[in-house]
């Protein structure tokens, strides 16, 4: 069975983007247009990894991220985030909080799918 992605973007464009671009990959893909959205999907059904945006409505991707390393259940669950915040200080408060990487936009999609790939690779102990 394929893994799964859950793309967390309240930006349109990347999620088509995104979407296509893991899809091609080979991997399922749902996607949350915010973080209440994203932790109601997650309920029903982990992903693999979550690529998560930090600047959303109504729970922003800290939050998320936080609520995420909270759960038992979902203490393992790769986090990406994703943001247009590129200071030092935002992408340490991701990794505080328990991001497993920070992907700063703009950002070239492909760099996205690699990541991904890379992070899901070591967590199965093949890297």
């Amino acid at each position: 069975m394929s893994q799964e992605i859950l793309i967390v973007d309240d930006e349109a464009n990347i999620v088509l983007s995104l979407e296509f671009l893991m899809k091609q990959a080979g991997f399922q893909v749902r996607t949350a247009e915010d973080g209440e959205q994203a932790l109601e999907a997650m309920e029903d059904h982990p992903p693999d990894l979550v690529l998560l945006d930090v600047m959303m409505p109504r729970k922003n991707g800290y939050e998320v991220c936080e609520e995420i390393r909270r759960r038992p259940e979902w203490a393992g669950l790769p986090v990406v985030m994703l943001t247009a915040k590129g200071r030092d200080v935002e992408r340490e408060k991701g990794l505080a909080l328990g991001a497993d990487d920070y992907i700063t936009k703009p950002f070239s999609t492909q760099e996205v799918v690699d990541k991904v790939k890379e992070i899901l690779r070591d967590r199965q102990g093949g890297g």
